[in-house]
Formats: structure tokens, sequence, C-alpha cells
């Protein structure tokens, strides 16, 4: 396990250099979306529409930040339950889309489209929404202004902090984790 800077989107083949345990401090741009955003793209996607935006290398964090208080680019901005989108995630990974940020454990079919996707998931830690956000340094609505929190954000991040649970080569970390707690 490592600490590694790396810019987002990625690059290709980054997400692949990864490790599951790895500890990410990403800076660049990612997105937002949770589960009605997921929801609307996965149905884009099956009526052959194109996406609000381009999934290429991208990272999506599932969070749905609080209003910003005056001088603050976003409120708390703490990661939500990754599983709520599942079922839509598979189809994001077909079309780029090479990391998520989240909370939790992800479906069996989830950490298969990784692997087949070479992509990673990545957690921050909940409870920390107000930490996280100082780690924002831009917020903009580009896409589904209706869903409110749960719309799509484009986001500058500065040394984000992710660990890497699921890698590509389909390692889980929490699988590996507690297999060495239990042969303590």
């Amino acid at each position: 396990m490592s600490e590694i800077r790396i810019k987002v989107p990625f690059e290709p083949g980054a997400a692949e250099k990864l490790k599951s345990g790895d500890t990410v401090l990403l800076s660049g741009t990612i997105y937002t979306a949770r589960d009605a955003a997921h929801k609307r793209m996965a149905e884009a996607l099956e009526r052959g529409e194109d996406l609000p935006v381009d999934l290429t290398g991208q990272v999506i964090y599932y969070v749905g930040p609080t209003p910003a208080k005056p001088d603050e680019v976003i409120g708390s901005a703490g990661p939500t339950t990754s599983s709520r989108m599942d079922a839509y995630t598979p189809a994001l990974l077909a079309h780029g889309l090479k990391g998520m940020i989240g909370k939790g454990y992800r479906s069996r079919e989830v950490t298969d489209a990784i692997q087949e996707n070479k992509a990673v998931y990545m957690v921050a830690i909940g409870g920390t929404g107000a930490l996280l956000a100082r780690k924002i340094t831009a917020s903009k609505l580009v896409a589904y202004e209706d869903l409110g929190t749960e719309a799509i954000r484009r986001l500058e991040v500065e040394d984000f902090p992710c660990i890497v649970i699921n890698d590509s080569a389909g390692n889980d970390f929490y699988e590996s984790s507690q297999q060495s707690f239990a042969n303590d």
C-alpha cells in the first residue's frame, strides 16, 4: 500500500496502476452524481442518447452536497452509500467511467464490471463531509438542475483523499483486510 497523488480525469492506463489498499489524493476534475442522476443517465443510454457529461476517464463522486455558506465553494460533501448506484454502474463503466468514490460495499456485478472495464472504486471516509469539502476548490452545476442536491456538478478538487477498495485486477481491500485480521 502506498499514497499516490494522481490527476483526474484519469489518463489512459492510470486507473489500472492503482491497487486495492492504496491511499490516493485526487486533483483535477470529478463529477457528482447520486441515484436519481444515475437513473437518468442509464435511461439516456438505453434510448441511445448522449450523456450530459463525457465520462471518458472520469471519476464520479457519490455525494449530495449541502448548500454552500457565504464565502464557501460548497457545503458539507460526505460520501453516499455506493450500493444505491449499483444497478446503473455497469452501463456507465461501459461508457468510459474509470472511477467512483462513495462508501460501503459494491455488488458482485459492479466489481466484475470494474475489473472488465479496468476501473477502480474508492471510498472517502463517511462522517467527514465538512473536511472533504475543504478539498473542493470549485463547484458548478452542469446537468439535471431539477434534482437539487442530486444534480450533476463538476467539482475541482485538490488532494482529495480516498482509499482504493476495488481495483482493476479484481482485488477487494475490504476482503483482504478482513482476512488479515482473521489471521492475526
